[in-house]
């Protein structure tokens, strides 16, 4: 440290009548060898003289920030938007203080950010479902974690907020069956990832359960925006006949829904749209969404409480599954 902050470690150092060296390990957390008496009697004198802020010098004593880091693939996207609202609501009623990252589905800015947040000394880390589902980010990471909606099996200290997947897309599925569809398209993210591959899945076991064979000229995968629904539907109908669609997501509902008005193609007359997350604006387009709800707010909640349950070291059910729900509206 240089300038001014050196100036402060003399003066603490002076007052306490310890050694610079022992102030520098107090104030950075590396006081392992150093007796409480001295590493109190340091704090104080570091709380009295402003010299770092008095939040900041209580979790040293404390070796707690009440902070919570939650890292989320795409703030834009209103599923990201009502989880972290979630979030922030429960941890605020406990004291906590939250610090959001958006990575843009981007591993080397989640990394990053792992980093960034220990270095602030986060008690604990909320990371959501990205694309690139990887798991080397979390393994230098020694706070807490909580997974939402991600699976990452070589991370086992980790607690898990979930929805069945697999089964959700299955029941979208089904319902598109059961509602006199039978030629029905798939768009979803491509990328490699529990929950994309377990709502493929699902999409197929409702068509084999249904009798219905699986023909993949009516699958299109890339990401979980508006933009990979518009294009993919203008794919999927160029080189094949669909009565039914359902979308990885609501993002792609809506691109979907754009690309089939513009053939001046009638829904639900003609094709019925599925979506799954139930964001905000689903109710609000037209034709209003029929989707498969993920109770996003309750993720943010039960992801905060999981959480600070582990920070204060208490026993988690460290896997809480929470349940989906169809919502029927006027696009099926």
């Amino acid at each position: 440290m240089g300038g001014s902050d050196s100036i402060g470690i003399k003066k603490i150092a002076k007052l306490a009548n310890v050694s610079i060296a022992t102030v520098s390990k107090v104030i950075n957390g590396k006081d392992e060898n150093i007796s409480e008496a001295t590493k109190n009697r340091i704090l104080k004198i570091v709380e009295e003289e402003g010299y770092i802020p008095n939040g900041v010098a209580k979790s040293l004593k404390m070796k707690r920030t009440k902070t919570i880091g939650v890292i989320v693939p795409d703030i834009m996207n209103m599923f990201y938007s009502e989880l972290v609202r979630g979030a922030e609501d429960i941890a605020e009623k406990g004291g906590y203080s939250i610090i959001i990252c958006n990575t843009d589905n981007n591993l080397l800015k989640e990394e990053k950010y792992i980093q960034i947040l220990q270095e602030k000394m986060v008690d604990g880390i909320i990371l959501a479902s990205t694309e690139n589902g990887f798991e080397k980010s979390l393994a230098k990471c020694a706070s807490p974690v909580v997974l939402v909606d991600r699976e990452i099996n070589l991370y086992e200290k980790a607690g898990r907020i979930l929805v069945n997947n697999e089964e959700s897309a299955f029941t979208a599925t089904d319902f598109l069956i059961k509602n006199g569809c039978r030629n029905i398209g798939f768009i979803s993210s491509g990328h490699n990832n529990k929950p994309s591959l377990d709502r493929l899945y699902g999409y197929k076991r409702g068509l084999e359960e249904n009798g219905i064979h699986f023909d993949e000229d009516k699958v299109y995968q890339n990401n979980y925006t508006i933009e990979t629904g518009y294009t993919g539907i203008n794919i999927l109908l160029n080189r094949t006949t669909l009565d039914g669609l359902f979308c990885g997501n609501d993002l792609i509902a809506i691109g979907a829904i754009k690309g089939i008005k513009e053939r001046n193609i009638e829904i639900p007359k003609q094709i019925k749209v599925m979506g799954f997350d139930d964001i905000l604006i689903s109710k609000y387009i037209e034709p209003p969404l029929t989707t498969m709800k993920q109770p996003a707010y309750k993720m943010g909640e039960e992801s905060v409480k999981m959480l600070i349950d582990l920070i204060c070291g208490k026993h988690v059910e460290k896997t809480v599954i929470l349940k989906t729900e169809l919502i029927k509206r006027l696009s099926v």
